[in-house]
């Protein structure tokens, strides 16, 4: 499991100077670590800076005890761990932040730098299993169908929303959409998921009819010359992650959904709807781009509840 996000969390809501002080030693082996995930491991920028926020907040925290990162024993890092949880930290998060720690300890042992990981006798806290949020078909296709495409704004939107949906993208793998990531005679586009893998994903016949219109019309409008972003706003740079989560908000209240929309929920019920449609979970994990199959298999999850309710319902002996 890799942060995605949570360090900001630990560094300001608990008071961590997450701020890694040059010079001292604990500080260098964790910039030497961080330059490792950058540069032979080629994580992006979003996850190096929630391993350097962990990290500094478990620096800072060792401090108070007097202890540096290569003299952390069981003891020490229960005593980060019980402080953290004193202030609220929930298991989830606690979880993703042992992850961190062990990730950096395992690096420091096969360097030589530490005798051996502090982390090997601590569990990871018991979890339930969150399922995700969905769409139901239904949601999904007022979704689809509220940006009104009569306008520039509108297109571009509808092209948004239409590849997101079709292709089960991350956020992140959307708004950073090369133009020369995409083949619409193909009906293909390249998708650069986690630690920079490229995927191709197949695009269907709606998602590549509303790209069509959005390139024929909109982005040679807007966009700035040698501009390489996929999608475009009306100043002619790249679409962020803030602009279309905005965006996507306000069509989903438009759509008259009333669930926490948000940009994931689409990509999780792009999974579910394929398996309920009786895709193979190995297709369905190629097309997320997940690494490991544990990680798809919590839509079959989602699938299995799908078929029990429509067997409730429509089953003579159902009920």
């Amino acid at each position: 499991m890799e942060p995605s996000g949570h360090g900001k969390f630990f560094g300001l809501a608990w008071g961590c100077d997450t701020r890694v002080r040059v010079g001292e030693p604990a500080d260098r082996s964790i910039d030497t670590y961080l330059d490792h995930l950058r540069v032979e491991r080629g994580l992006g920028a979003r996850t190096i800076s929630a391993y350097a926020s962990d990290l500094a907040c478990f620096g800072r925290l060792l401090e108070a005890q007097r202890c540096t990162v290569a003299e952390a024993d069981l003891g020490a890092i229960s005593r980060v761990l019980i402080d953290l949880a004193a202030r609220g930290l929930s298991a989830r998060s606690q979880g993703r932040f042992l992850s961190s720690l062990r990730g950096f300890y395992k690096y420091l042992v096969q360097e030589g730098l530490c005798r051996s990981s502090p982390l090997e006798l601590v569990e990871s806290p018991r979890l339930g299993r969150k399922l995700p949020s969905l769409l139901s078909r239904d949601e999904v296709l007022r979704l689809l169908a509220a940006p009104k495409v009569a306008e520039p704004r509108g297109r571009r939107d509808a092209a948004m929303i239409h590849t997101m949906y079709a292709a089960g993208l991350r956020v992140s793998e959307l708004v950073e959409l090369a133009l020369g990531d995409l083949d619409l005679r193909a009906g293909f586009l390249a998708a650069f998921g986690k630690g920079r893998k490229r995927r191709l994903v197949p695009l269907g016949e709606l998602a590549r009819e509303s790209l069509t219109q959005y390139l024929g019309t909109v982005r040679g409008a807007w966009a700035k010359p040698n501009e390489r972003c996929l999608f475009v706003t009306q100043r002619g740079g790249g679409m962020t992650r803030q602009g279309f989560w905005k965006l996507l908000k306000s069509y989903g209240r438009a759509a008259g959904i009333t669930k926490n929309l948000t940009p994931h929920m689409l990509r999780h019920s792009f999974a579910t709807h394929l398996l309920e449609g009786g895709a193979d979970l190995r297709i369905v994990q190629t097309l997320l781009g997940h690494a490991d199959i544990s990680t798809t298999q919590i839509y079959t999850h989602v699938s299995v509840d799908h078929m029990s309710a429509m067997h409730r319902r429509f089953h003579p002996r159902g009920a």
